[in-house]
Parts: structure tokens; C-alpha cells; sequence
């Protein structure tokens, strides 16, 4: 029988001392190494993001096949955020969604975070001096989304679902969130397919960029619904130190009301946002300071 090896060992005076072996190194889940492999954070928002698009649980393996990524590292993920309840467990199939603990975050960033801490009270406002639906919209992943929503005290009632992401082009505060970039940077953020409308049909580029000045030249647009006949929006924007268009205070109303009561809903949809870019510590364009 072979006999088994010894560890090796120095001498320390006349003492043998086994050497020992270095301790073996974990590497993290999928931490990006020269192969250009996915860090875990990385696969963490992908999740997060997947959730969030597809609006209902889901199995970690149907998680895997919609991000394009191994499903052990997905499993592993999955398991790590539900143990920091970044996610939660919906039913007992496995499926999982979007924590408690995000509702968390999303409070603090509430309070901390000037343009969305401030909303509220501007949009109260706004709703009690129109009676219309009043919202906070942004610009999000190259989409329009509504990110907070008051409601008029109207009978009619404008379903707009805050957090849903919508086409740029179909939207007057699309408009105006993108009215600080130039032309070529506007149509290289706008997915090709987004200029196709809700009625099947295609806006085109010229007539998109045109608009799109109209709103740089007063921090305001306003348009017929796309989404929806019977609307009227109107949108205007809210400025940073850096004169950049962070967000849009807009309003919602039929679209006969919008019409007749245009030039009172603009003219205090556009003081709320001045109001608002002041408080933030924004500035307008110089464009605009005549106006």
C-alpha cells in the first residue's frame, strides 16, 4: 500500500512547523473579470428590472430565460435578495416579486430627493386651482414616465398609470423632457419604433424635432391626447443648476375644457414650474428669461 504523503514543513529552531496551504479564495457571484463576465450587482437591477416590466411573480428560472443569463447565478441572486428583502416570495410555486424593503427605499428617496419631495405639495396645488389631474412626469430608460400623480376633483376621470413607461413622441412632456438636448442626441435616446403612435401611425422625425423646439423656446408644450381622443395635455418643465429639463409638472383635462381654458391652465402650469425649478436651486435656458 502506498504510503501517504506528508505536509511539508519547516524548521523553526529544531522544531518542525507544518507549512500550511493558502486559504482558497471565493470569487463572487459573477463578478466581471477579462472574459467580460456580468457582475452580480449588475444581474441584481437586471432582476429588479425584469419584475418591474413584467408587472406580475415570477419563477427564477423564468427570470433566467428573460434576462439571458445562467440560471444557478440566477437562482443564487434571486436567494441572496430574497434574504435582504429586496425581493419577497408570492405564492408557494416559487415565484417571487419586488420587496417591501424597495418601498422603503423609495420613501427615503422621497424625502431626500428635492424634485420628488417637493412634488407633492406642487401638484396638490395645481390640481386644487384647475380641478384637473396634475402630474410629476420623467425621463426614464428613454421612455416618458409619470412618477406622481394627483387627480382632478372632476366627474371625469383620466386613467394614467404612474410608473408605466410610454414612447417620448407620444406625449407633450416628451417633448419638453428632451427639449435640452440637440436634434442628432434627441434621435439617437429615441428607440426608432417609438415614433409609431397609438393609431398605428408614424410621426415623422421632422415634424417630432420641430415640435420639440416650440417647447425649448418656453419650457411648455401642449397637445391633443395620442393615447386617448378626448384628452388634452399640457406639460412644462422643471430645470436643474444646470439648466437641464429634469422633469414636467403637467396637467390632464378633457379635451373641450383644455381647449377653451388654455391660456389660465398654461399660465399656471408654467408658474408652478418656474416656482419649482427656483426651489430646487435650478436655472432656465437664457431663452427663455423674457418670458
Amino acid at each position: 500500500m502506498a504510503q501517504a504523503q506528508k505536509a511539508p514543513q519547516k524548521t523553526v529552531g529544531r522544531r518542525p512547523v507544518p507549512v500550511r496551504k493558502p486559504a482558497k479564495i471565493v470569487k463572487p457571484v459573477e463578478v466581471a473579470d477579462a472574459g467580460g463576465r456580468t457582475r452580480g450587482i449588475d444581474r441584481a437591477f437586471e432582476i429588479l428590472e425584469c419584475l418591474h416590466d413584467s408587472k406580475k411573480p415570477l419563477r427564477p428560472n423564468e427570470i433566467a430565460i428573460a434576462i439571458g443569463a445562467p440560471k444557478s447565478t440566477t437562482y443564487d441572486v434571486v436567494g441572496l435578495m430574497l434574504s435582504r428583502g429586496i425581493l419577497d416570495r408570492a405564492d408557494a410555486e416559487g415565484r417571487v416579486y419586488l420587496g417591501r424593503r424597495l418601498y422603503l427605499f423609495g420613501l427615503s428617496h422621497l424625502t431626500h430627493f428635492d424634485v420628488m419631495r417637493l412634488a407633492s405639495g406642487f401638484l396638490d396645488h395645481l390640481s386644487e386651482v384647475t380641478g384637473q389631474t396634475a402630474q410629476l412626469c420623467v425621463l426614464d430608460n428613454r421612455k416618458y414616465v409619470v412618477a406622481q400623480m394627483k387627480e382632478g376633483e372632476r366627474h371625469f376621470r383620466i386613467s394614467s398609470d404612474v410608473g408605466e413607461p410610454v414612447a417620448l413622441p407620444w406625449t407633450a412632456s416628451g417633448r419638453v423632457l428632451v427639449s435640452h438636448l440637440d436634434d442628432k442626441a434627441i434621435l439617437k435616446l429615441i428607440p426608432n419604433d417609438d415614433f409609431i403612435l397609438p393609431d398605428g401611425k408614424r410621426l415623422s422625425e421632422r415634424t417630432f424635432l420641430k415640435e420639440v423646439a416650440e417647447a425649448r423656446l418656453e419650457g411648455f408644450y401642449s397637445c391633443d391626447g395620442t393615447s386617448g381622443r378626448f384628452t388634452h395635455c399640457f406639460a412644462a418643465a422643471v430645470y436643474d443648476e444646470q439648466r437641464l429639463c429634469v422633469a414636467t409638472l403637467c396637467l390632464l383635462t378633457p379635451r373641450e375644457e383644455g381647449l377653451q381654458d388654455h391660456a389660465r391652465y398654461k399660465r399656471a402650469l408654467i408658474d408652478a414650474a418656474r416656482q419649482m425649478t427656483t426651489r430646487i436651486g435650478g436655472e432656465r435656458p437664457v431663452a427663455q428669461r423674457g418670458g
